[in-house]
C-alpha cells in the first residue's frame, strides 16, 4: 500500500475502486503527472474510469492537502503526491520533466529581514530550471 493510500485511508476517505486506482497511479518518487496522464494510466488499470472521475478525484485530493497541484510556466498542471515532505522542484526547460529536490537550508527562514517588507512569510515556492540529461544529449 502506498503512502498516499495510507494517508487517505487514515483520513477516513471512502476508498472506491476509482479513487484507489488514481491514488495508485500517483504512487512513487518524483511523480508529477498531468490529469490526462493520470487518466491514461488509470484506464490501463480500470478501463471504465472516466476522465471526469479522475479530475474530480484529483481535485478532492488537492482539497484534502494530500496532493499538491504544481504549475510550471504555461504547461498543464501536474499532481505531486509528495505533499507532506518539504521540497522544491527542478524543471527541464525543454521537455518539462520535474524532479523533487531538497536543497540545504530553509528558504522560509533564509530571506533576510530587510527583504521581508513586514510580511509574515508562511510558504515558499522555489523552482530550479535547467536541462535534463535526456534533452542535453539530444
Amino acid at each position: 500500500m502506498s503512502d498516499l493510500l495510507e494517508r487517505l485511508r487514515g483520513r477516513g476517505w471512502r476508498m472506491t475502486a476509482q479513487r484507489r486506482v488514481v491514488a495508485e497511479v500517483l504512487d512513487g518518487d518524483h511523480i508529477h503527472l498531468t490529469a490526462d496522464e493520470v487518466h491514461a494510466r488509470a484506464v490501463a488499470k480500470l478501463p471504465e474510469i472516466s476522465r471526469a472521475t479522475v479530475y474530480n478525484t484529483l481535485g478532492e485530493m488537492v482539497s484534502l492537502g494530500e496532493v499538491l497541484e504544481v504549475s510550471t510556466d504555461r504547461r498543464a498542471k501536474r499532481y505531486d503526491p509528495n505533499a507532506h515532505t518539504p521540497h522544491q522542484h527542478l524543471v527541464c526547460a525543454r521537455c518539462g520533466a520535474i524532479r523533487d529536490v531538497h536543497p540545504v537550508g530553509n528558504p522560509l527562514t533564509d530571506l533576510p529581514d530587510s527583504e521581508r517588507f513586514g510580511f509574515t512569510i508562511s510558504d515558499v515556492e522555489v523552482t530550479y530550471r535547467g536541462t535534463c540529461p535526456n534533452c542535453a544529449s539530444a
